[in-house]
């Protein structure tokens, strides 16, 4: 598997989680090979937020994302699995969505599971990790957290849509979203028109 058509998502008990629902199905439908952790959290927001059943002890996630991907899964106590290591290469990783307390494991080098141990490695390969936070006001603490992140190579990517594209529906402001997380990953994609982009 080429490096570059290989990513890691990582979703976490924030709420948002439509914003992992839209992400893993559009690299489901671009071919990518995408390495899928869920927190314990995660899924209890899953069955918040989601018409779409969830077993925790075999999520189907043909049926979360609403596409047939090429998705291995793995529990996030699996912290000896592939994407804890640094000769596991990847075009990059995404958290999405983020919560507060993730944020600060990760710049703070104190992941206990999959996903922090991930991202932290992701970090010292110097590989692409993005953070998809949802959270407001936002503590000093976490805006901290935030500058440590960005110092150590990550981005943050706050889950604010812009409204000049003049959404039409919640869908299109979660595509928003998405599309600057496909953006920073270089995945192509059709979400939506960009600024100075004519609409057909």
């Amino acid at each position: 598997m080429a490096v570059t058509e290989r990513v890691i998502v990582g979703v976490t008990g924030a709420s948002g989680i439509q914003y992992a629902q839209r992400l893993l199905q559009v690299l489901a439908q671009q071919g990518l090979e995408t390495h899928v952790v869920f927190s314990d959290a995660a899924f209890d927001v899953w069955r918040a937020e989601l018409d779409v059943p969830c077993d925790p002890k075999k999520p189907d996630l043909k049926a979360f994302a609403g596409a047939d991907g090429k998705f291995l899964l793995y529990k996030n106590s699996q912290v000896g699995a592939p994407p804890a290591s640094g000769s596991f290469r990847h075009r990059g990783m995404v958290i999405c969505p983020c919560t507060m307390a993730t944020l600060g494991r990760v710049a703070n080098g104190t992941g206990d599971g999959l996903i922090g141990r991930a991202a932290e490695v992701t970090l010292k390969e110097r590989r692409k990790l993005l953070l998809v936070t949802r959270e407001t006001p936002l503590s000093l603490i976490a805006l901290r957290n935030m500058v440590h992140v960005t110092e150590a190579g990550g981005t943050i990517v706050d889950a604010n849509p812009g409204f000049y594209t003049r959404p039409q529906t919640v869908q299109d402001m979660i595509d928003f979203v998405v599309a600057r997380v496909l953006d920073h990953l270089e995945v192509e994609h059709e979400l939506g028109r960009r600024w100075g982009e004519r609409q057909e």
